[in-house]
């Protein structure tokens, strides 16, 4: 089955059958690997993408469902010039991971928890990242990195609307 769509700005086309999932059409045959597998079953979130905008864990999507979808996946976050998005460079500064295997998954939530809970507490992003989990850390610096991030990520639309 053909299946086209977008994929970090970039318009593809997957050949897979139908009953292939996101993430096997994003790791296999996109050779987009930063979006990780690790439970196959929905559980622990290393798998989350960005599909139209909403965070999504692409082990529990079929490819078939995201005919004419904008996807993106952690490649996809970072500016052009290499740039690390606000939710990027927030986990490295608060050293928001240890072994790396959740992170791409993390800062996937973690970016869309900070879009549409932009002052979320730090209890509200705990049970915002409930379907992510890590199993290096405490979570403490998680929630340091997503605190941080979001603020960096409001801040030019704070400066953008204050020059309005």
């Amino acid at each position: 089955m053909q299946v086209s769509f977008t994929v970090n700005g970039r318009d593809v086309t997957v050949d897979a059958p139908p009953n292939t999932f996101l993430v096997q059409a994003l790791r296999e045959h996109l050779h987009l690997t930063g979006t990780h597998v690790g439970c196959d079953t929905a559980q622990c979130g290393a798998c989350t993408v960005h599909v139209n905008g909403r965070a999504v864990k692409s082990c529990n999507v079929l490819v078939a469902q995201v005919v004419g979808a904008k996807v993106t996946t952690i490649e996809g976050v970072a500016q052009p010039d290499g740039t690390m998005h606000p939710m990027q460079a927030a986990f490295k500064e608060c050293h928001g991971l240890q072994c790396g295997f959740c992170t791409p998954g993390m800062v996937m939530s973690a970016i869309d928890l900070c879009t549409f809970h932009p002052n979320a507490s730090e209890t509200e992003i705990r049970e915002l990242l409930d379907g992510n989990i890590c199993r290096c850390t405490g979570y403490q610096n998680i929630v340091k990195a997503v605190q941080m991030g979001g603020k960096a990520m409001t801040e030019p639309a704070a400066k953008a609307a204050a020059n309005v």
